[in-house]
């Protein structure tokens, strides 16, 4: 995030303004309207790259339901990142990738995809990250401000703290357990011993 980029409301505004092709269901073996792959090589095109077809058939997750918001999210990238600003910037073939294949999914695991072009906050998190993973932060904002901000608005990250906490919890509650266990077991050789 050390280039300025953009206003943070000139994006969040292309997304208030997603057309419903972008919002349509996207087709997953025989139902939905929107061939998703087919999106996605438009939009590498128009930054200046080929996309595999392997990597364009690998898209997507296990479950219907999952691969259904994963798809949508990629969907509604696909319309924020063929604003111009996005385009001029001529952003790299594999950071593309990653957006997709990692951040696409953490963000379809955390929102559903409607949200990032209903909601305000959601929008905003949309953007901020995929500035974030071309190193760019809203224009008007230091590093600390947008690094702040991000983590403020980012349900990905919300969702890996409490994922986190749970797991520390869940250790804590075993050690515990395993504690009581050992004082049970020592207390029972004392009085087979006396």
């Amino acid at each position: 995030m050390n280039s300025a980029g953009p206003a943070l409301e000139t994006l969040t505004r292309r997304l208030l303004d997603t057309p419903a092709e972008f919002l349509d269901e996207p087709r997953i073996d025989n139902s939905g309207t929107v061939a998703v792959p087919a999106l996605l090589h438009d939009l590498m095109r128009l930054h200046g790259h080929r996309a595999p077809a392997r990597w364009l058939d690998g898209l997507g997750g296990a479950q219907p339901r999952a691969r259904r918001n994963r798809l949508a999210v990629m969907m509604v990238l696909c319309w924020l990142l063929a604003d111009e600003w996005f385009l001029a910037q001529g952003l790299p073939r594999d950071a593309l990738y990653s957006l997709f294949e990692n951040e696409a999914g953490q963000l379809a695991q955390a929102t559903p995809a409607h949200n990032f072009v209903q909601e305000t906050g959601a929008g905003e998190e949309l953007v901020r990250v995929a500035l974030a993973h071309f190193g760019y932060r809203p224009a008007d904002e230091s590093l600390e401000q947008a690094q702040d901000r991000l983590a403020a608005v980012s349900a990905a990250a919300r969702r890996r703290l409490l994922d986190a906490s749970r797991a520390a919890e869940k250790r804590a509650r075993e050690v515990r357990e395993a504690l009581a266990r050992k004082a049970a077991e020592e207390s029972a050789d004392k009085w087979t011993r006396e």
